[in-house]
């Protein structure tokens, strides 16, 4: 008998065994309404029972075809065993025969790949609950060299959406001046909760708070991220006054909001090019706040990766470096910034490291 014959026994008798019942949108207690049982075949939801029971410590799902199931939890690895225990031992983990990934790929697409081409050619999906689904595999070239689409996919990154709301209480008062919003940059390394924060501060500024009034938001959310919207639909909490443009180039969409829905305020996640920058500039020129994250461990490494590009592309001129020939933090970044916030991680946690304003740095 095959590896996916016994998996195929072993979770029809579970099945059986715990009598798992549809009670409305729950299965065997737990609810399906965003859970990352929704995302495996009905057979194979007895061995992932255990960890959609802790799914708000889940960051990532790692699926690799004739390797270890290994999720990511709490900003550390785990495995998965074929009885569906998570354990620290790799060597009692359960490896994903290449069937059976292919099936949880085709339950996912909705067992028609083709519907999603143009997801699948930039290389994620996003599902209903706003979880995002990362794919890789056999690429399908177009004459010109650009990725038609993805075949034959082997690896499965399913990074699990978790909104925390109140993720900004701590930050929020540093927002504000007068009631009036600063535009804010979130700096931090990858996995410190720069897109959580960001989604939050939106949420609350649209909806209003103690320090002022709620305000139009626009939020250009290219990858799915922020929103985690599904068929249009943000399935995260933005707030009752924002408006998402998914899957759209940040550059380009954000000067489509501003033809189109007049926001009071523009955001965006992963602040990447000097396109975008230039967008985020005439956006504040035109009176709308800004808020934005980008990838960095400090305000340094991120003005040097966007002003001296600038500086390279003689956009600006020598008198945008100071006395000690390193980049004017006024320019560049400081144009559309006055607020920076750098994220890290301590102890384990992820927490706010640096608050810089105005040249000044506050703990």
């Amino acid at each position: 008998m095959s590896g996916t014959d016994i998996l195929h026994k072993y979770c029809l008798c579970r099945l059986k065994r715990h009598v798992w019942r549809f009670e409305g949108n729950r299965q065997g207690g737990v609810s399906l309404k965003n859970s990352i049982l929704q995302l495996f075949p009905l057979e194979y939801r007895g061995l992932w029972h255990q960890a959609a029971g802790r799914q708000e410590s889940i960051q990532e799902i790692r699926l690799r075809a004739g390797r270890q199931v290994i999720l990511h939890m709490d900003g550390r690895e785990f495995f998965l065993t074929g009885e569906g225990e998570i354990v620290k031992d790799g060597c009692l983990a359960y490896r994903m025969d290449g069937g059976t990934l292919d099936r949880i790929f085709q339950h996912i697409c909705n067992y028609s790949p083709y519907a999603f081409e143009e997801e699948l050619k930039q290389g994620f999906l996003t599902v209903e609950g706003g979880h995002r689904v990362g794919v890789a595999g056999q690429a399908v070239l177009e004459p010109d060299g650009s990725v038609r689409t993805l075949k034959n996919i082997t690896f499965l990154n399913i990074r699990v959406a978790h909104q925390v709301k109140g993720a900004a209480d701590g930050v929020l008062p540093r927002l504000y001046r007068g009631g009036r919003l600063k535009n804010t940059l979130i700096i931090s390394p990858p996995g410190c909760g720069k897109t959580t924060l960001l989604r939050d501060i939106i949420r609350q500024v649209s909806d209003g708070n103690a320090f002022a009034r709620g305000m139009t938001v626009g939020v250009v959310d290219e990858r799915s991220e922020l929103g985690g919207s599904f068929m249009g639909k943000p399935q995260n909490d933005m707030g009752m006054r924002t408006d998402v443009l998914d899957g759209c180039p940040k550059a380009v969409g954000m000067l489509m909001l501003l033809r189109s829905m007049a926001p009071e305020v523009l955001a965006i996640d992963e602040l990447g090019s000097l396109g975008e920058l230039d967008a985020l500039r005439r956006a504040a020129s035109c009176g709308c706040r800004i808020l934005a994250t980008a990838h960095g461990e400090s305000l340094e490494e991120v003005q040097c990766r966007f002003g001296g590009s600038y500086f390279r592309d003689g956009c600006f001129g020598s008198s945008h470096f100071g006395m000690d020939g390193r980049p004017d933090m006024e320019r560049g970044l400081g144009e559309c910034f006055g607020l920076y916030l750098v994220l890290g991680r301590e102890g384990g946690r992820c927490v706010v490291r640096q608050v810089l304003e105005g040249g000044e740095a506050f703990v």
